[in-house]
């Protein structure tokens, strides 16, 4: 298991500098002048050209890039920000907690709304609860996530007046962002664990343990569910790791200061240390939260266990 372990944090490390090549190349053609953004409309084209020269932008791309995965690698340094002056790690620590509390959040409130109703439809299959489930799903997903979030904020905020539409330091101001978050993956969930469930259901051992009497409850959520968690782990893991940094809508709607909301006002200023750290700390907890979930496999599955045992 250590072994594996290690393999597959050293293949983060080239997973993550692709990437960083990709933005940093994108970002290379993105127009507008850092320096002029800096110095603003109103300097000399003589400073601006003096600032390029400091900061290093007259040089080739790839004389910048190597020299910006040295720093990152080696001093662990991702620059400052052009618009702040502030070390970009620091502004990213700053942002990541909100957005952290905001995905954890959002996944579990999927997880509550998705599994139940995706089992409850699994085990109902071609009934009306069934059908009713179905529709709601494909409802919630046709509506837009904003929409949603706008909504919300106008029943729940200024009609009734019982939750907050800012903030992001209190439980109570994450309720509304929850809900959202939550209505769209929570589908994505309901209709992975429906699916796997149906094919559960029609194994041979589940027949054998309910003619043996073994209670209806205990063989679902036993038997069926735990054999069934695979595919929905994985789910659940892809909507944690994304949302880390793709909670835009809501870090929008409900003025919640987030990394999604950071790399979009980064990406309108061109402050490319921002949105270059921004992203290689997201694709890296992306590429950790994977791991976690492979190993949350061995957890669920001895037989997997056994697999990574032997590498």
């Amino acid at each position: 298991m250590t072994k594996y372990i290690i393999k597959r944090l050293i293949e983060i490390i080239p997973v993550v500098l692709g990437i960083a090549f990709i933005i940093f190349a994108i970002l290379d053609m993105i127009p507008g002048d850092p320096a002029r953004l800096i110095l603003g409309q109103t300097a000399t084209a003589e400073a601006v050209e003096q600032l390029r020269d400091e900061m290093g932008l007259n040089d080739p791309f790839i004389t910048r890039f190597a020299s910006y995965v040295k720093d990152v690698i080696f001093h662990f340094d991702f620059g400052n920000s052009y618009k702040s002056g502030q070390p970009v790690f620091a502004v990213i620590l700053k942002r990541f907690p909100v957005s952290f509390k905001l995905a954890l959040c959002g996944m579990i409130g999927s997880c509550v709304f998705g599994i139940p109703l995706g089992i409850l439809s699994a085990v109902k299959q071609n009934t009306r609860i069934d059908n009713i489930i179905s529709i709601l799903a494909m409802t919630i997903v046709a509506m837009p996530s904003f929409w949603v979030a706008m909504m919300l904020v106008l029943v729940f905020c200024l009609y009734l007046g019982w939750l907050p539409s800012t903030g992001h330091t209190t439980l109570k101001e994450f309720i509304l962002p929850t809900i959202t978050i939550s209505l769209a993956n929570g589908c994505s969930v309901l209709r992975i664990t429906r699916s796997s469930m149906l094919d559960v259901i029609r194994m041979d051992y589940l027949k054998t343990a309910q003619a043996k009497g073994v209670p209806k409850r205990v063989i679902i959520w036993k038997h069926a569910f735990g054999n069934a968690l695979l595919p929905v782990i994985t789910t659940v893991g892809s909507i944690f790791g994304s949302l880390l940094g793709g909670a835009l809508i809501c870090e929008t709607v409900f003025t919640m200061p987030g990394i999604g909301s950071l790399i979009i006002s980064s990406i309108k200023s061109k402050d490319i240390p921002v949105v270059m750290g921004a992203l290689i700390f997201l694709s890296a907890c992306y590429s950790l939260v994977m791991l976690a979930v492979d190993l949350l496999y061995a957890v669920v599955d001895p037989r997997i266990k056994a697999k990574y045992s032997s590498k």
